[in-house]
């Protein structure tokens, strides 16, 4: 008797492991049919923040809310390559490496960078983007018309917190560099009120500021009178985990990127930008 109850226990233990390790191989199943693409969705005209799904944007992990911009229709045409559904997973910049580490999320595509100190972290892809840094100024103000990086001599300058724009102030003769901002937003808002006298971005942010604040002028330089570009500041790249198979998967979907393409990628995601002054 002990030994048919013993035998009845093992049979029943083993009936219950079988849905359980079923569910388990769904789940993996399910995982892999998914790309999950980390981003601040605050950094337009990379990616934002919006409250439906138009314009192709893709709703955000754990949220009501959707994200759009640059970097997410590039993901979409990402995950479509790759046969997977492509969810957004917003992410605080500082804690974007760390999510791809830890498998939060797949890959980062949140306008960064491939630095040195970020290549210690990550792999990166081939850029997606090339950009140029300029200066955010007023129309009204003592720094309108600045022609090379010595005409902002005594000028409050700031960027980014945390990005190369930051960094750029360095490269500025005389400029009296401030506190570092989280986000655009803030720089616009200190820029309006006269905080600050400018701060330093790239293209597609003065593009984006223009559409919404006339009253900015966006500053660019003659090749020597800007700032110097080094370790690939200038490019935009997907931050992928040390070692992953996905580096070389997503090169393949960015090979078939023309430059036509990106900046017709780009210009659509200016134009349906939300329209934060």
């Amino acid at each position: 008797m002990k030994s048919l109850k013993k035998l009845s226990v093992a049979l029943l233990s083993m009936a219950l492991m079988v849905p359980l390790a079923a569910c388990g191989n769904k789940k993996d199943v399910e995982d892999t049919n998914i790309l999950k693409v980390g981003m601040e969705a605050g950094y337009a005209p990379y990616n934002w923040t919006q409250q439906d799904d138009s314009n192709g944007a893709v709703r955000i992990e754990g949220s009501k809310e959707f994200a759009g911009g640059y970097d997410v229709l590039v993901a979409k045409k990402v995950a479509e390559e790759l046969g997977k559904e492509l969810v957004v997973v917003k992410t605080e910049w500082d804690g974007l490496p760390p999510a791809v580490q830890s498998g939060k999320a797949d890959i980062i595509m949140a306008g960064m960078s491939p630095t040195a100190e970020r290549r210690e972290q990550l792999d990166f892809t081939e850029p997606y983007w090339i950009s140029e840094y300029v200066l955010i100024v007023r129309k009204d103000g003592e720094f309108a018309g600045a022609k090379s990086l010595e005409d902002f001599n005594g000028a409050k300058i700031t960027g980014q917190l945390n990005t190369v724009h930051y960094e750029k102030v360095d490269q500025i003769p005389g400029a009296v560099k401030q506190e570092a901002l989280s986000d655009f937003p803030q720089m616009r808002v200190a820029l309006q009120s006269g905080i600050i006298d400018g701060y330093v971005a790239e293209i597609p942010e003065g593009k984006s500021v223009l559409a919404v604040m006339p009253e900015f002028e966006v500053i660019t330089f003659e090749e020597g009178k800007g700032f110097e570009v080094k370790d690939n500041e200038n490019f935009v790249a997907a931050g992928i985990k040390k070692g992953s198979e996905l580096t070389a998967e997503v090169n393949k979907v960015f090979e078939k990127l023309t430059e036509d393409d990106r900046q017709e990628i780009m210009a659509e995601a200016i134009k349906n930008q939300p329209a934060v002054k």
